[in-house]
């Protein structure tokens, strides 16, 4: 395609293969290879793909979740949690709660159910925003630190608004801690 070819100079570069390659080092690199491994694998510099992974770095530190419902501002709550760089987030109002439980029978409710929980699992702490009914359940069946932001009383049976200031706030709280407990162990080894 003429469109993926960019003349540099004296060079004619393939903008598709620098894609593809970005993406299997990413692709690499999640699934635990070190940067050496993917270096050698892919016939790059281990320096590139360190300066690579500085380029997009959005945070370090815990892995962060935010689980929330039933939220009226679900797109706001959500661009501050992207923006702060949570990796998972799952936002319902009370309309996509009510459709998520009625469109399944209990056995998919029950699988989905146990696979959300199997993903919660996977992270160092999980902020959860509803009621405190929710908060029991998730500290109950989760491995992890769980910070709570209450919505109401239960049974909330409307949206509700959550100010993501709030959100903000804690978000950023809990990566100063983690940027300090990171630091701390550089430290120490």
């Amino acid at each position: 395609m003429p469109g993926e070819l960019l003349r540099i100079g004296e060079k004619v570069i393939s903008r598709g293969k620098i894609e593809d390659t970005i993406l299997q080092v990413l692709e690499l690199r999640a699934a635990g290879f070190s940067q050496l491994e993917v270096a050698n694998r892919l016939g790059l510099d281990r320096s590139f793909i360190s300066r690579l992974e500085t380029l997009g770095e959005v945070r370090k530190g815990k892995r962060l979740a935010v689980l929330g419902f039933p939220l009226r501002n679900k797109e706001e709550v959500e661009a501050v949690a992207r923006e702060k760089g949570v990796e998972y987030i799952w936002l319902m109002d009370e309309k996509e709660r009510w459709e998520l439980v009625r469109g399944q029978s209990a056995l998919e409710f029950f699988n989905l159910v146990i696979e959300i929980i199997t993903e919660l699992q996977r992270y160092d702490l999980v902020i959860l925003i509803g009621s405190r009914k929710w908060l029991k359940i998730a500290e109950a069946m989760l491995d992890c630190q769980v910070l709570f932001l209450e919505l109401g009383r239960s049974p909330i049976t409307a949206d509700c608004t959550l100010d993501p200031g709030l959100l903000a706030g804690v978000l950023d709280e809990v990566l100063v801690k983690s940027k300090a407990e990171q630091e701390g162990k550089g430290d120490a080894g």
